[in-house]
């Protein structure tokens, strides 16, 4: 039976983190969050858009996407018959470009049709792991030892896989000083596009770490270097920035650049498109994991429905909440076991209630698109 969104209502949450986090683009202290509710017939949705406040990831940033929204896609979508909510990606795939401000009221729309099915949103996806696996994503440090014990907090709570942020100067003395102190945990190295095809004798060196694998090295455009690159290392290559689609997924498989994919909601737009990207890896045998973005509970939450279909083999960046927020805008907030798991909710939706009279407090300012 077809139904038709409302109301689109945009908010902006401003959330300051408990300690600033440092990557190859710069340190993010305060995140600017956008959140996306639909509205049908009295019923709500949530999704939130994932983009930095600046446009250093890919091209958006939390201005252009709330442009983006009220200017083109809830036009697109605001009162038209929609027989599920896949049919969101289809209206507004001719957007160029701007698929975290799409994927933000996308990822809203299959919230909203999970509750008015009754289902939890991990099986309304089709999701198979009731408990999924948790990785951790670690900033750039001030000294080396100060990654380490980081490390050694992190290790310590469980989690089955360490994502450590490099970049040119800081890369291998802090993997060496990991490896160290943790000769056997699962430890991989995100570049964030740091390096080029140059440093290629310099990145042979991380083969010496044994790493799960480099995630996004070189360009975030660029497949081909991202090959040559691969041909040289014993390290596998996961591919993050590049992967917009599950076309370009395929291509970047078919030239040997990608081993592994990290699958971002935003980036790729939506639950649609990132189903699309699981199952071209998937029939490739290339395992996938979900990637952070620095969410609230809302994204975190629709990244733990993503994270159970069947080939997220790998640990993702879903962790809990206490790392990033003092207060979470969910209820509870996402919580990680010793085992280094989240053990996934059977309430209908996110599976988390909404926090309104914190969300409200922490909003600067709200429209709604009728």
């Amino acid at each position: 039976m077809s139904w038709k969104i409302d109301r689109i209502i945009l908010r902006e949450l401003r959330l300051p983190l408990i300690s600033p986090f440092e990557t190859s683009f710069g340190a993010t202290a305060e995140r600017r969050i956008l959140l996306v509710e639909v509205v049908n017939d009295g019923l709500s949705g949530w999704g939130e858009v994932t983009a930095g406040e600046n446009p250093f990831f890919n091209e958006e940033d939390t201005e252009t996407c709330w442009h983006i929204i009220r200017a083109h896609v809830a036009s697109r979508i605001l009162g038209v018959a929609l027989d599920s909510a896949a049919d969101v990606r289809a209206r507004t795939r001719h957007i160029r470009g701007h698929n975290m401000a799409c994927g933000g009221v996308e990822t809203a729309c299959w919230e909203l049709e999970a509750r008015r099915a009754g289902l939890p949103l991990w099986k309304h996806l089709g999701g198979t792991y009731p408990e999924i696996a948790c990785g951790v994503s670690i900033g750039i440090k001030k000294t080396v030892e100060e990654l380490v014990e980081t490390v050694a907090k992190e290790v310590a709570a469980g989690y089955q896989r360490i994502k450590v942020k490099i970049k040119p100067g800081w890369d291998l003395k802090p993997l060496a000083a990991i490896r160290e102190r943790f000769p056997s945990i699962r430890l991989m190295a995100d570049a964030n596009s740091a390096y080029t095809l140059a440093d290629v004798e310099h990145l042979k060196k991380l083969d010496d770490f044994y790493l799960m694998m480099i995630e996004q090295p070189l360009q975030y455009y660029d497949f081909v270097d991202h090959a040559k690159l691969q041909e040289k290392l014993q390290t596998p290559i996961c591919l993050d920035e590049c992967i917009r689609n599950a076309h370009v997924a395929e291509q970047a498989i078919r030239l040997g650049a990608a081993r592994i994919i990290n699958i971002k909601l935003g980036r790729v737009g939506g639950f649609a498109e990132a189903r699309r990207v699981h199952d071209v890896a998937q029939a490739a045998g290339v395992p996938v994991w979900c990637g952070g973005m620095l969410e609230s509970g809302v994204g975190r939450a629709h990244n733990i429905a993503l994270s159970t279909l069947a080939n997220f083999v790998l640990p993702g960046d879903v962790s809990s909440s206490k790392r990033y927020w003092h207060r979470d805008i969910i209820t509870p907030p996402v919580e990680v076991s010793p085992r280094g798991s989240i053990v996934v909710s059977d309430k209908p939706g996110l599976g988390f209630d909404l926090d309104h009279d914190f969300i409200r407090s922490v909003t600067v300012r709200s429209e709604e698109l009728p």
